[in-house]
């Protein structure tokens, strides 16, 4: 028996593999197909199932292509209803791959279709379990995302301790824990590094699994600290739900067209939205105006999702010669089907042609120490916990997940001096409001990272125990 573990670090996922004796099971697989098509005949195998541990928010899933592909059948856990044909398991129910087997075991919480698979070696024994977004390594799953009418975050909490209680804790101590998600994703608040762990050590080291934990307690720990879902997961989590998506085939085949600069000017000027997806450093010395920034080197698939609201906007790149299908990928990952193509030759194209180009003021971080000490207008643009740990005295805060939330409060006639942690979220913070018509913004480069060995006053550090944020 194989098990894999296919771990993408941009979006902080874990798909994997499992063959036995010809048979293949691939579990929670990314929009690209491919990497389990190849995986599958490298051993040779069938892929006889596709198992979800629940309806994904935080990227579209590939079921429906992999299905289509290799006749698989998609499984996910009990009360999931979807509009492709699927198989929805009972709890407790036994299906076979190869000489082992998996046991279905439906743990309701962060959603209630959500389903751990308890895999079951050759000679019966319970080896790993793989758990989606019910038990991650160092937290649980966030139980905010499946709320409804008639249920509360309260009450999808509360089934999440009974289910743990009941159906994952009891489980043999040496057994994989397996979980969908690493430190980065936005689905917890306090996942580990590390990818994978025994259930003993979890019960001994994970705060959700403590003996001694009342259901009141549980739900109070779980809840605190949680940041508001990205606007893109309920989009994602209906399109995991729907037969109708574009092929992952075609969305590349569309995205990755060369784009002469006259078709580029004519897609621009019919709203698409003109996505740099370059190295910071490149993007501040030059770039066309009107461009947003989310560099494909960074947390690229997350932040467009937080930033681009409309996931059917229509979308042409700049991009590094030779990236265009891992940006398109990319895109695809969190549902962004329609990106039209990209600028041949890319932003040298632009520039040859004699077209108006832009560029960010930056300074380092001595400088804006010289400047803070004459007094200046600083907006520290990092996520909340970050700036709870320790922040610049005396600055604003104004995170880039919600930058949509701030612009009242910018004044267009100051100057502000934006950092983020490294100098990554700061450019996209500033190509936003460039684009918006905003344009007395200075970069501080290696931001926060850079401040730390200034004279700059800071507050002290405080560790953030409770909210942790990727």
């Amino acid at each position: 028996m194989i098990v894999e573990q296919i771990y993408t670090k941009c979006l902080a996922e874990s798909a994997y593999y499992i063959e036995s004796n010809g048979e293949a099971i691939i579990i929670d697989p990314l929009r690209e197909i491919a990497p389990y098509l190849e995986r599958a005949a490298l051993g040779k195998a069938k892929i006889k199932y596709i198992l979800e541990t629940h309806f994904h928010a935080d990227f579209v899933s590939g079921h429906v292509d992999l299905a289509n592909k290799t006749g698989a059948t998609i499984v996910f856990g009990p009360t999931a209803t979807a509009d492709f044909d699927m198989k929805s398991a009972t709890d407790g129910e036994i299906l076979t791959v190869g000489n082992a087997t998996i046991k279905v075991i439906h743990t309701p919480g962060h959603t209630m279709e959500s389903t751990c698979y308890l895999l079951i070696d050759e000679t019966g024994k319970e080896t790993a379990l793989f758990t989606g977004d019910t038990l991650f390594i160092g937290d649980v799953g966030r139980p905010d995302l499946a709320v409804k009418t008639i249920l509360t975050r309260e009450d999808l909490a509360g089934y999440l301790f009974d289910s743990l209680r009941t159906k994952v804790m009891p489980l043999n101590d040496a057994i994989t824990i397996y979980p969908a998600h690493g430190a980065g994703s936005a689905c917890g608040k306090n996942m580990s590094k590390e990818t994978f762990d025994t259930l003993g050590n979890q019960k001994a080291t994970n705060y959700a699994l403590r003996a001694d934990m009342t259901k009141e307690e549980f739900v109070t720990e779980l809840l605190t600290g949680i940041l508001p879902a990205p606007q893109y997961f309920p989009k994602n989590a209906l399109m995991n739900k729907s037969a109708t998506n574009k092929s992952f085939d075609a969305i590349i085949a569309k995205g990755t067209q060369a784009l002469s600069l006259d078709a580029f000017n004519k897609e621009v000027a019919n709203g698409a939205l003109l996505l740099d997806v370059r190295h910071q450093k490149d993007f501040i010395k030059g770039y066309i105006p009107g461009a947003w920034f989310i560099g494909i080197d960074g947390g690229f698939a997350p932040w467009v999702g937080n930033l681009i609201s409309n996931i059917n906007q229509k979308i042409v790149l700049v991009c590094p010669e030779g990236r265009a299908e891992e940006v398109i990928t990319r895109l695809a990952r969190v549902g962004y089907d329609n990106a039209i193509g990209y600028l041949e030759g890319g932003f040298e194209t632009w520039k040859a042609a004699g077209n108006k180009t832009d560029t960010i003021a930056q300074e380092s971080a001595d400088d804006f120490a010289l400047a803070y000490a004459a007094g200046i207008d600083v907006l520290d643009v990092r996520k909340p916990g970050e700036y709870t740990a320790e922040h610049v005295e005396d600055v604003a805060h104004l995170p880039l997940d919600y930058i949509f939330n701030h612009l009242d409060k910018i004044d267009a006639t100051k100057t502000y001096h934006v950092h983020c942690a490294g100098g990554y979220r700061s450019v996209i913070f500033i190509s936003i409001l460039k684009a918006k018509g905003f344009t007395k913004l200075i970069d501080v480069a290696g931001g926060y990272g850079a401040l730390r060995f200034t004279v700059v006053p800071k507050t002290d550090f405080v560790c953030p125990t409770i909210i942790k944020e990727s």
